[in-house]
């Protein structure tokens, strides 16, 4: 699979560079406070990267003030696997080279299928924060030739939380967290109950 640079115009669709703040001390807590598993894991929130002042600079400059919450999204992966939505922006901070795969949500069909086909592959290296686009499809990152990999994961306060309430029909039938829409590769281990609508190979970065 082709991988482009963040940097390239071709990223500019789907998210940009963020600018203007020192992410370095989120990298750091990074490294040396969270895990690195074989899988993957994903925490929402982590009071280890929320307690650092960047918390306040980020949340002023890349929020407006919005309450935040900053988690992480580690281990090892090569494939696609699934791809969710939210209705804002998110910002990934990559402590280590890590890879988006990532894709429109305009071209989701209206019964909600994907192609994969349509998606493309970013590198983000090493100390650079990017933000996802709330119209930007994406999922897990992968590591680069299948190398471990530590992402910051910045979004609004109480997303990808436990949901409270049962949804079905339509597009509420993707939800599978709060604030996140998730459609699902047949191949790709999600929970049996997530929609499998995405078509196409489940994409692989280091083909």
């Amino acid at each position: 699979m082709q991988i482009q640079k963040v940097t390239d115009e071709s990223f500019r669709k789907y998210g940009r560079v963020v600018q203007g703040i020192d992410f370095a001390p989120l990298c750091q807590a990074l490294l040396d406070k969270t895990p690195l598993p074989d899988g993957v894991a994903y925490e929402p929130g982590v009071d280890v990267l929320e307690e650092l002042p960047v918390k306040d600079e980020i949340q002023s400059k890349c929020w407006g003030e919005l309450d935040i919450q900053i988690g992480y999204c580690n281990g090892h992966n090569v494939l696609l696997n699934a791809v969710e939505y939210h209705r804002n922006s998110e910002i990934n901070v990559a402590a280590t080279d890590a890879v988006l795969i990532v894709g429109m949500q305009q071209d989701i069909t209206d019964d909600f299928h994907y192609d994969t086909s349509k998606m493309e592959a970013f590198l983000v290296p090493a100390g650079t924060a990017v933000e996802i686009y709330a119209t930007t499809l994406h999922y897990a990152p992968c590591g680069p030739e299948n190398k471990g990999f530590k992402v910051g994961i910045i979004l609004p306060k109480g997303t990808n939380y436990p949901l409270a309430k049962d949804h079905a029909g339509w597009e509420d039938r993707l939800i599978t967290a709060t604030n996140k829409w998730l459609i699902a590769h047949a191949e790709g281990g999600q929970d049996p109950a997530a929609f499998v609508g995405l078509e196409g190979k489940n994409l692989n970065i280091l083909e």
